[in-house]
């Protein structure tokens, strides 16, 4: 498809990387392509960034028929920009539309979209370490009618921003609270899907747990309130007696690109890993008889966050004595590594731009 480019008449100075704090400055375009049933995806263009217009009655306002993506574009010493598994984010994407009934977009055709609009925006990817632009695909529907139904009319639009550390903590380890009340997503529900909705019904725990002291909440299962499923907006990771265990993807736990990177690495260096129902009994045991070795979060935004502490029914634990532990710091090396193209890419994850 042929992108229309309107470059900006006015752009903005970039900014210091000491600055940057995580989604809070935006570069000088975006990525705008609709859909209409019956026509499909047309009037692909960049364009100066700007604010949207939508008609009060749009169905994304009202029903929350929206998707989203989060990716990065990473500075390489040799100064080329790179991204990391961006073919995953586009399979992905289609998967949270498919469960949402928004029209999926062909796979080429997002890939296209994505990396002509990072070349126009490369030279807003900082070089300063830790730092990385930041993508931001989102889909919504926007039909012009209060009624329920299957959307026949969207809009797919791409923001970055310049981004450094998710955490305040940075690599240091975070403290987590295990969420015994409320749950993020149900199985058959929307869990799997990557849609605004399943992150809002997480504020309010995430606000409780912040007002006790804590980075985030440590979710269970919706219907037993019993099984691990995520750390916050991230998978999560434990490592137990020797061996690395996360959650199975039962369908109301989020595919991580991440989580499924960190697996890929652990297996090719011979670690055994085990996708399946943790129970929080189980590991409040392994808590108490010092099995738990390791805790962590992966995610595209932190990428690994390392747990130092974890607190279940008001009683604290302290996970490898509030530091990071060697499986952790190696998979956070190992993984930016090769995102900043500091190691060699042994699994063709990577895609240069330009």
């Amino acid at each position: 498809m042929e992108i229309r480019i309107e470059k900006t008449a006015c752009p903005k100075a970039k900014p210091d990387s000491s600055t940057l704090g995580f989604g809070k400055i935006f570069t000088d375009h975006m990525f705008i392509m609709d859909y209409t049933s019956g026509e499909g995806w047309h009037d692909a263009r960049i364009v100066p960034f700007a604010n949207i217009s939508l008609h009060p009655a749009s169905t994304v306002l009202h029903y929350g028929s929206e998707i989203f993506e989060g990716l990065k574009a990473y500075r390489r010493a040799d100064g080329k920009v790179q991204m990391f598994r961006p073919w995953e984010n586009v399979r992905r994407m289609n998967n949270s539309a498919e469960r949402l009934c928004l029209p999926e977009i062909p796979e080429e055709l997002a890939f296209q979209c994505l990396t002509t609009f990072v070349d126009v925006e490369k030279d807003w990817t900082p070089s300063a370490p830790g730092t990385s632009l930041y993508l931001r695909p989102f889909m919504f529907g926007n039909d012009e009618t209060l009624g329920v139904h299957s959307v026949k009319n969207a809009t797919f639009i791409i923001i970055a921003s310049p981004v450094g550390s998710y955490y305040k903590e940075g690599i240091n380890p975070v403290k987590i609270m295990i969420e015994d009340a409320d749950v993020r997503a149900v199985r058959g529900g929307t869990g799997y899907a990557k849609c605004g909705g399943n992150y809002a019904a997480s504020n309010r725990a995430g606000k409780r747990a912040e007002e006790k002291g804590y980075s985030q909440v440590l979710w269970l299962d919706g219907v037993e309130r019993r099984y691990i499923e995520e750390v916050g907006a991230m998978n999560v990771m434990f490592k137990i007696n020797g061996e690395i265990v996360t959650p199975a993807l039962t369908g109301s736990i989020l595919p991580g690109i991440t989580r499924k990177s960190c697996i890929e690495v652990l297996k090719k260096e011979g670690y055994t890993v085990n996708e399946r129902l943790l129970s929080v009994d189980e590991l409040a045991a392994a808590m108490d008889n010092g099995t738990l070795e390791e805790a962590w979060g992966c995610g595209t935004a932190a990428v690994v966050s390392p747990i130092g502490e974890l607190c279940y029914k008001d009683k604290i634990y302290t996970v490898n004595n509030g530091a990071i532990g060697p499986v952790t710091q190696h998979l956070y090396d190992t993984l930016t590594g090769i995102q900043w193209g500091r190691l060699a890419d042994d699994f063709g994850w990577t895609h240069v731009i330009g």
